[in-house]
């Protein structure tokens, strides 16, 4: 009598087809590339996080938090994202000054709040919490240039320009995936299949399904209820009482993954004016809506043919090799051994991966 009967002899053949199927897409699969996976994340929104919440003291009892939280919070992004390549983008010198030109009164109410759970006397008042986060960023950058990342900051341009430019002009290969690290809700506007945007502080990702549900808008029309809210961070005023759920209720188009053009919702607004209050404020705002596109909108980005090349070149150079032994050398000289426990092996973790493919590429 055979051991196994037609029947157990057919889930066997369904059991094998299925493996030779699974080893023969991964056989079919294309390989993965240095770019195949590209993390971008937003240096300075980082920064300014780690500085503000993090109460990390180096042993003579100065604030290092912004170093050692910044290095921390990029560390679990790489580890969560699994990237093939991470990309460090700071404003440049200058970074604001064009849309300052737009609307001088841009980022004028810029500060950071202390809110640590103690006060230190090296950032005891603005004027010294100013002078600790310029020493604690210059700091960083050598931490950072010990790690397998390319490190951006282009003159003359802020970082939402270059990472909206990488992002929607340059890592585009259909086979590719690219991951904004940011808790600016500005970056939503570029989520589509190919582009998710990570936000640390909600520890969630972003692809289109997602924005959508969270914001009942459709990332391509993201853009519009930003335009319409304004930014308080940014000190952007918005169109009055246009509010998330008012704008949803007046422009239904925006839930629609179709693009939606400044201009329709102008002519939405104009032809429903009788309607809803939110159409006279919006006829009424068109400059205002018009000057906020120019500030907020990063799809296709205004910068020089020249600043575009200088990315590039960046772009193309080799990446650092991961250096353990400058690292453990810093943290030795600014005495922040306790900031990150077991650094070697969170190296090892969070960058090892990074470390090989960048070699690899090398060969």
């Amino acid at each position: 009598m055979d051991a196994l009967s037609n029947v157990d002899k057919k889930k066997l053949f369904s059991l094998f087809e299925n493996i030779k199927d699974g080893k023969d897409s991964i056989s079919n699969r294309k390989p993965k590339t240095l770019n195949s996976d590209v993390l971008l994340i937003d240096g300075l929104n980082t920064f300014i996080r780690a500085f503000s919440v993090a109460p990390t003291m180096n042993v003579d009892g100065n604030h290092v938090g912004g170093i050692s939280g910044c290095l921390k919070s990029m560390g679990y992004g790489i580890r969560m994202m699994n990237p093939t390549r991470c990309i460090v983008v700071f404003d440049g010198n200058g970074g604001s000054k064009k849309r300052r030109e737009i609307y001088p009164e841009y980022k004028s109410n810029r500060k950071t709040r202390i809110r640590l759970n103690r006060m230190y006397t090296d950032i005891s008042t603005p004027d010294l919490e100013q002078d600790s986060m310029k020493h604690q960023l210059m700091k960083l950058v050598g931490y950072l240039e010990c790690l397998p990342l390319t490190t951006m900051s282009i003159d003359h341009i802020e970082a939402d320009d270059t990472i909206g430019y990488l992002a929607s002009e340059i890592f585009t290969d259909k086979d590719s995936t690219v991951t904004i690290m940011s808790s600016d809700k500005d970056f939503i506007q570029l989520v589509d299949d190919r582009v998710k945007v990570w936000s640390p502080t909600k520890k969630k990702l972003y692809g289109p399904e997602e924005v959508s549900s969270e914001f009942g808008i459709s990332s391509k029309n993201f853009i519009h209820y930003r335009i319409m809210d304004g930014d308080k961070s940014d000190n952007i005023p918005g169109v009055k009482g246009a509010g998330l759920k008012t704008i949803l209720k007046a422009f239904p188009m925006l839930k629609e993954e179709s693009k939606v053009s400044l201009e329709e919702i102008q002519k939405y607004a104009e032809s429903n004016i009788n309607g809803l209050k939110i159409y006279e404020s919006v006829v009424n705002n068109k400059d205002l809506m018009e000057r906020n596109e120019k500030l907020m909108q990063l799809e296709a980005v205004d910068i020089s043919g020249s600043t575009k090349t200088r990315i590039m070149d960046i772009i193309d150079k080799p990446v650092p090799e991961l250096n353990k032994m400058k690292f453990t050398q810093l943290l030795s000289e600014d005495k922040m051994f306790g900031a990150i426990e077991n650094h070697l092996v969170w190296m090892g973790e969070s960058f090892g991966v990074l470390d090989m493919i960048s070699k690899n590429n090398k060969k």
